[in-house]
């Protein structure tokens, strides 16, 4: 079940916390309960991409996205994401999860995120987001405008885009 409580917790409490501006690093403190776990007592694999999701909102929450989403009637979709997991989260351990913009092109957001506890990476994702209308996908310049930001440039690093030329590649069923 996805964790609402959790959810609703992140919405109250963050928006009082400073502003972050485009491509500030988010770091959220968070800590395996029970309902993270697995049968080998450690958090879940699709439970880290959860927790992902709470990162994603924390920024989408600070820098005013949100606001800009419920005023345009917009949404928020993720189209990709890459997870390598190093090592295991148990319950009841405190980490921290830090998540960043790391780029932008035409109508993706690049988000690159990592759980970090006593600083050993346990697992990193680059996800690959949109903000989406009744029309279809919103150009991220456009979402940019929104939010207040004039001519703003932001490349997309070269791993970032090696990842998504290769996600390309992936044969989809017709």
């Amino acid at each position: 079940m996805y964790p609402y409580f959790r959810l609703v917790r992140l919405f109250t409490k963050n928006s009082s916390k400073r502003k972050l501006d485009i491509g500030e690093k988010g770091i959220l403190k968070m800590k395996v309960c029970l309902v993270d776990i697995d049968p080998f007592m450690e958090l879940n694999n699709g439970r880290h991409l959860t927790m992902m999701d709470f990162g994603r909102f924390d920024l989408a929450i600070r820098s005013g996205l949100v606001r800009v989403i419920k005023k345009k009637n917009w949404g928020l979709v993720v189209a990709g994401a890459s997870v390598r997991y190093r090592h295991r989260l148990k319950l009841w351990q405190k980490y921290e999860l830090h998540s960043q913009i790391v780029g932008y092109d035409d109508k993706w957001f690049y988000f690159h995120q990592k759980t970090i506890r006593d600083g050993k990476i346990h697992s990193a994702a680059l996800i690959r987001t949109a903000v989406t209308s009744s029309k279809g996908i919103v150009k991220s310049n456009e979402v940019l405008t929104a939010m207040g930001y004039k001519n703003i440039s932001y490349n997309v690093p070269e791993w970032v885009l090696a990842w998504a030329d290769a996600d390309e590649l992936r044969p989809w069923e017709s």
